[in-house]
């Protein structure tokens, strides 16, 4: 825990910002947003365009490695390039990060093949994981507590506009111009956000001297490569008893040993082992990591859901999840503004957590039965109990932390969650797996995988057997949703220990520190 002192240098410390003039702040926030946007979009977009993609490039066998480079190398970059921007300054890790992010999706436009398009999707998610962490800092630098607040909520409703308009406008490119143009149609709006930040965001004012900690940023690259590896590979692609998957066992846990042991002893560690000691902290990451299992397990599964027990196209069961982002949407950005408003903060995690928890229940009630309507509005409670969280977790830690460290701070909410997310689409698909060997196979004999199965082969079953095979995919689906429920739980019990740390009344307590 933080002495009452330093917790009071560090309120302080967060309150005093200074002013820039309403013209130019406005202007360093959309173009802040746009980033956040690029890098957002950098995921989602690609969804819709993958059959394309295969039917150009061949490469079947690498098809999820056009997902899973982009959200290994962006969990990757996220924490390096917020403690980069605590140490040099937004601008230029900003700077960097938009080149690079265009560099890498030129390079997967530009594919001649499926490994030079998992080349260009590693080299641009480097650059989105940095955009988006750097993005919120810049907000932390140029807001007071009180105001960031509302800014941090905008910034969570243009992370949940991306997810659902990227795989939209990934399908209208891929069926008008091509699928190349997903990764093109970027330039010219990171081009533009390069130039508008270089032309009105304050560079660092002071140059101080400092020692990068190479080591404990290559132990983390390795420690986060062998968790998300075995995250998506265990279980499904590589059999849990295999050489591969116990070697990715032993690297995760001898690299997290070797990066705690040389953060401990690092003159400037990538993330400081200090920040641990810090109750909300401990809480806002906690809470992220079990959000995002929740999260991302949910939106992997329910257009499966909804294309196999409902029967909807697939064009059709991805719109679902736009309920679903409507509540993220909407319970983000209230948030935000009731945060500006009020400067409380403390029971919203538990509030939206619960509610969570009582949608991720109602989820797991649902059956061949269910009127869509339904489904659509527990996906929206789902989005309302999951937004509030993401904007106060990242206030919550910028108001706890010290100021040097707000870039990394923010940087490892964004961590924690899509670490989380890939864990818990881990341990979701893991439960598929054995409800789908325990309710299907038995009705499908044939198959020597139940993998195999397709919605073309349920649909050439005979009306009997087709509805108990339907009803035994939806009862290997409905566990899931109900871990997920247990998990939100356990994220209320712990949001229960946030401390309400004072925001601050608003510009008229801004000072003179410098803006990065």
């Amino acid at each position: 825990m933080i002495s009452p002192k330093d917790r009071a240098e560090t309120t302080t410390a967060a309150q005093d910002i200074p002013s820039p003039d309403s013209r130019r702040l406005r202007v360093v926030l959309l173009t802040v947003a746009l980033t956040l946007f690029l890098a957002s979009t950098g995921q989602s977009i690609v969804s819709t365009a993958l059959p394309e993609i295969v039917s150009d490039l061949g490469g079947l066998s690498y098809i999820t490695w056009v997902v899973t480079a982009y959200l290994l190398s962006s969990t990757i970059g996220a924490p390096i390039a917020g403690k980069l921007g605590d140490m040099y300054g937004r601008k230029i890790v900003l700077q960097c990060a938009i080149v690079i992010f265009l560099l890498g999706g030129a390079i997967a436009g530009m594919a001649w093949n499926m490994p030079v398009l998992i080349l260009g999707r590693i080299i641009q998610g480097l650059g989105g994981g940095s955009l988006i962490v750097v993005s919120m800092a810049v907000v932390a630098d140029v807001l007071p507590p009180r105001e960031r607040a509302r800014a941090q909520g905008t910034l969570s409703a243009v992370f949940g506009v991306s997810t659902v308009l990227g795989p939209l406008v990934g399908g209208f490119l891929v069926q008008s111009v091509g699928w190349h143009w997903i990764f093109f149609v970027n330039l010219p709006f990171g081009v533009a956000a390069f130039v508008v930040l270089t032309r009105t965001l304050a560079a660092q004012a002071q140059t101080v001297r400092h020692k990068m900690d190479y080591l404990g940023a290559v132990l983390l690259m390795c420690f986060l490569s062998a968790l998300v590896l075995l995250a998506n590979l265990a279980g499904t692609i590589l059999p849990w008893g295999s050489v591969a998957t116990l070697a990715l066992m032993g690297l995760t846990v001898l690299s997290l040993a070797a990066f705690l042991l040389n953060e401990a002893r690092a003159s400037e560690p990538v993330m400081p082992l200090l920040l641990f000691r810090v109750r909300n902290y401990q809480v806002a990451n906690s809470v992220n990591f079990l959000v995002g299992m929740a999260m991302f397990g949910t939106i992997s599964f329910v257009p499966m859901f909804l294309q196999v027990v409902k029967g909807v196209e697939p064009a059709r069961s991805g719109l679902y999840l736009i309920a679903m982002m409507a509540g993220l949407i909407g319970g983000s950005f209230s948030a935000g503004r009731f945060m500006t408003r009020t400067g409380r903060y403390k029971f919203l995690p538990p509030l939206a957590t619960g509610l969570l928890c009582i949608a991720l229940i109602a989820l797991s009630r649902i059956g061949p039965e269910t009127p869509l309507w339904q489904i659509a509005a527990n996906l929206a409670f789902v989005g309302m109990g999951i937004g509030p969280n993401l904007s106060v977790g990242v206030v919550s830690i910028q108001t706890a932390i010290p100021r040097e460290h707000l870039g990394v701070g923010t940087a490892s909410a964004n961590m924690f969650r899509l670490t989380g997310g890939a864990v818990g689409t881990s341990i979701f698909g893991a439960v598929f797996n054995h409800g789908m060997a325990l309710h299907v196979q038995p009705l499908m004999p044939q198959l020597e995988r139940i993998q195999d199965l397709t919605t073309s082969i349920i649909a050439q079953l005979e009306p009997i057997a087709r509805a108990e095979v339907v009803q035994g995919f939806s009862n290997a689906i409905s566990p899931m949703f109900l871990i997920g429920a247990v998990v939100a739980a356990l994220a209320c019990l712990i949001s229960l220990r946030l401390v309400e740390l004072p925001l601050g009344a608003g510009s008229s307590q801004r000072g003179s520190a410098p803006a990065e």
